[in-house]
């Protein structure tokens, strides 16, 4: 029976302002990784270089871009669900016999039985989830400022 309790008191417990901080914290560095990997995206983009007829460009001077995404949304969720029951039986059941004899002996039995049972039945479960939400965003002006600067001075 002591499933309920300490389900209970551990979401009860649970160091929430640490939950959501790691939370946080989590999310800061996967935007890290994620910004990260699109700027080396760009940097693969302006050395990878193309003949389209009329010289070599790059990627980025064609007018591709990375992809740059972001997470917009996080929730952290706690569920608890538990159920209790309890049953009683009680039974009662008896048999008499009688039987006579010879020279006017009487005889009589009885059995009576019984019984009594109590059942208890206790479940307890405990979740947790977190989900983030992730878009992809269009690239940064200045990013695409830089862009069109640098394919300014390139282009004739």
């Amino acid at each position: 029976m002591s499933a309920v309790p300490d389900t209970t008191r551990a979401l009860v417990t649970a160091p929430l302002p640490q939950i959501i901080e790691k939370l946080g914290l989590a999310i800061a560095e996967g935007q890290f990784a994620l910004d990260r990997n699109s700027v080396e995206i760009a940097r693969i983009m302006g050395e990878t270089e193309v003949d389209m007829g009329g010289g070599p460009r790059t990627l980025l001077s064609l007018g591709f871009t990375p992809s740059f995404y972001a997470f917009t949304e996080a929730t952290v969720e706690a569920k608890l669900s538990f159920s209790m029951t309890e049953s009683t039986e009680t039974s009662v059941g008896g048999s008499v016999s009688v039987g006579g004899g010879v020279a006017g002996v009487f005889m009589a039995a009885a059995t009576v039985s019984a019984s009594y049972a109590r059942k208890f039945s206790v479940s307890a479960s405990g979740t947790s989830s977190i989900a983030a939400r992730l878009v992809s965003l269009p690239p940064p002006d200045e990013f695409l400022a830089a862009l069109r600067a640098r394919r300014a001075e390139v282009e004739p």
